[in-house]
């Protein structure tokens, strides 16, 4: 009889946390503290960080491909000789074919 009380109370500890977790009850505790009115600048806060974020994304993927092309242009150039000396000379043309 006190097994099947122990286990009954060790296997409401989980649940009871997991229902105070649950975002029904997180909300229903933030309305009834005026928590929701005060989040909305938090909210909008962190939507203009992460615009600026992904403005700052976009520029490091723009540079990051042309890095690339560069280190493949530099690349090609210290495979083949012929296409070094060539641009080294000036003669682009000869460095294409």
């Amino acid at each position: 009889m006190i097994w099947g009380a122990v286990v009954l109370i060790a296997l409401l500890i989980p649940l009871t946390a997991i229902v105070l977790d649950s975002p029904v009850i997180r909300a229903w505790v933030e309305r009834h503290h005026g928590g929701a009115v005060g989040a909305a600048p938090v909210v909008e806060e962190l939507s203009n960080r992460v615009a600026d974020l992904e403005t700052d994304l976009e520029t490091v993927t723009r540079q990051l491909a042309q890095l690339q092309d560069e280190y493949q242009f530099l690349q090609r150039l210290l495979e083949d000789p012929t296409k070094r000396q060539a641009v080294a000379k000036g003669n682009p043309e000869d460095a294409a074919g």
